[in-house]
């Protein structure tokens, strides 16, 4: 039986909700699906979840793949493809939702606070911006991207299209000079006092 009609047997019978056929599909397509998802999203967590995804749809919507429009596989392209890019939106919104929210809360004013605190607290933080904007464009980018946005070093070694390695050299390096940088403020205001 040739590779076509025995994917055509297989979603007949998970139309007709025989797990064993599914399990089969899943033997059958589960690595080359999940390096499609994965080339599309990035993240081993995430094309596992898309992947899981696919198989659910199929299981629940077996009846709508029509077998005279193509290949099965094509067809699992195309949804995995739509699962994927629907992930990616969820992502990037969940992320500039949390962006939102935390300036919110950094526009809401701590009434327990002295004026004085915030002054200091205001002179700190343009310290350590003029801190941040002395290291390289790099630096700056892997800094953003894990301490302001949330990611982890995964994700922008992935976005950024560089090697964990580098990122974990840059963000080192990135501190190594702000702690340096930052020490040099605390011996400067003991001298003053």
């Amino acid at each position: 039986m040739n590779e076509i009609a025995d994917d055509r047997q297989l979603m007949q019978s998970i139309v007709q909700k025989d797990a064993s056929a599914l399990e089969k599909l899943y033997d059958r397509y589960e690595q080359v699906i999940y390096n499609f998802a994965f080339r599309i999203v990035k993240d081993s967590m995430a094309a596992e979840e898309v992947m899981q995804e696919l198989f659910m749809r199929i299981w629940n919507n077996a009846e709508n793949f029509d077998g005279s429009h193509g290949k099965l596989s094509t067809w699992m392209f195309a949804i995995t493809r739509n699962i994927a890019i629907d992930h990616l939106r969820r992502r990037s919104s969940r992320t500039s939702q949390q962006t939102r929210e935390s300036e919110t809360l950094n526009l809401i004013q701590d009434k327990g606070t002295l004026t004085e605190d915030i002054v200091e607290l205001r002179m700190i933080g343009e310290q350590v911006r003029d801190a941040l904007q002395e290291l390289s464009i790099d630096q700056q980018q892997v800094v953003d991207m894990i301490y302001y946005q949330g990611l982890t070093q995964q994700e922008v070694a992935d976005i950024a299209s560089i090697p964990l390695g580098t990122v974990k050299s840059r963000v080192r390096l990135a501190m190594k000079q702000l702690h340096q940088r930052m020490s040099h403020w605390g011996r400067r205001d003991r001298v003053h006092e």
